[in-house]
């Protein structure tokens, strides 16, 4: 058994691996058709940046190459979140279909093998594929998190800039505004915190030429204080610091809407923990960016389940007409998981809105196994 069991799971194995790297190379060649004039025209900017002579054709290419590499190695691990799902369904149409042309699944039912069996080492390299997703989704992509929001616009560059911070509540009701946000480094420029009591009457303003996040709190570089709302004017008074629940990750959030996706469990925790977030909408899309991702894996691996029994079969068939039959329901079963988990479901909380197509994909995967002719 244990040779039937390594046998299947190399050729998987394999088959997963190649049908990742094609989908993934014809993701990136297309994208680099695409917009080859723009990662062209970088790389010669880049190699005459420094009042350096025109580049010639291999050097520009070899410098073209390189910020195609650039700028998709970060986005194919977030495409490998997306993709894992049909990839594993895919590598297994092919294997068992390998299996079948060469008459394998007969020769294990003369050996007195049920079917059944070979469903084990598929499963267990699944299981491996979403547990590197795991650690892709939770470790990986929030280290590289500013890389995914670059556009095209942004190719060799690896800074995500400065821009301005619209007045942002935080937890204790102060309103923060500044002239510049550097993403890179979560500094504030030009910050300007207004504090107000409980009617929201402000009764402090704090200025500072630079503010920088350490501890819960900021840093105030030359940071003044002055008294609100007193019928006797009191001098400024020097602040070198001020606690707050804000932080470069929201701020970063407020900017990039696609940046949560790149956040972790525990990050995404600790935003619904704020006080600040008190907007049913952005909790609600929290909620199911952080219970979504594991209600998309085990959708997958529910759909990996779904689809094997129309490829595991007693007599020969036609591979072209059982991958016609079980298409359909293996892309709907991708799909559901998807969008339930970013869909809101009017009534229910997302923590278990997110799960319904798992419930509903449980149901029809143990028909499809326990129907299973063997």
């Amino acid at each position: 058994m244990m040779m039937l069991d390594r046998y299947i799971a190399k050729q998987y194995l394999i088959n997963v691996i190649a049908l990742m790297l094609i989908l993934f190379s014809f993701v990136v060649v297309i994208d680099a058709s695409l917009n080859i004039d723009r990662f062209m025209e970088m790389a010669e900017r880049l190699a005459t940046q420094n009042g350096g002579d025109a580049p010639g054709s291999i050097r520009r290419w070899l410098v073209t190459l390189l910020l195609i590499a650039d700028f998709w190695w970060p986005k194919l691990l977030q495409l490998y979140s997306f993709l894992i799902g049909m990839i594993l369904v895919g590598a297994m149409g092919f294997t068992f279909a390998q299996m079948t042309r060469n008459r394998e699944f007969i020769a294990l039912m003369a050996a007195g093998v049920g079917l059944h069996r070979v469903m084990k080492p598929v499963v267990v390299i699944a299981l491996m594929f979403m547990g590197l997703q795991v650690i892709n989704t939770e470790v990986v992509i929030p280290r590289v998190a500013p890389l995914l929001v670059r556009d095209h616009d942004d190719i060799g560059s690896r800074a995500l800039g400065g821009a301005k911070v619209p007045l942002t509540l935080d937890g204790s009701g102060r309103l923060f505004r500044a002239a510049e946000f550097d993403a890179d480094t979560g500094t504030m420029s030009g910050v300007y915190i207004l504090e107000r009591d409980e009617n929201g009457k402000a009764t402090r303003a704090i200025t500072a030429d630079q503010a920088i996040h350490r501890d819960q709190g900021w840093d105030l570089i030359n940071g003044v204080a002055r008294q609100r709302g007193v019928s006797t004017p009191q001098p400024p008074t020097p602040i070198d610091r001020i606690e707050s629940s804000l932080d470069p990750n929201e701020l970063r959030m407020n900017r990039y809407e696609s940046y949560a996706q790149s956040l972790s469990f525990a990050q995404v925790s600790q935003m619904l923990a704020r006080p600040t977030l008190t907007d049913p909408v952005k909790r609600a899309r929290y909620a199911r960016i952080k219970w979504g991702r594991f209600a998309i894996m085990i959708s997958s691996l529910l759909a990996l389940l779904i689809a094997m029994p129309y490829y595991i079969t007693r007599e020969p068939q036609n591979m072209v007409v059982q991958s016609l039959k079980c298409a359909p329901v293996a892309i709907i079963a991708l799909i559901g998981g998807v969008l339930g988990a970013s869909a809101s479901i009017p009534g229910l909380p997302p923590a278990i809105g997110v799960f319904i197509p798992v419930m509903i994909l449980s149901i029809v995967a143990v028909a499809q196994v326990s129907a299973l002719k063997t």
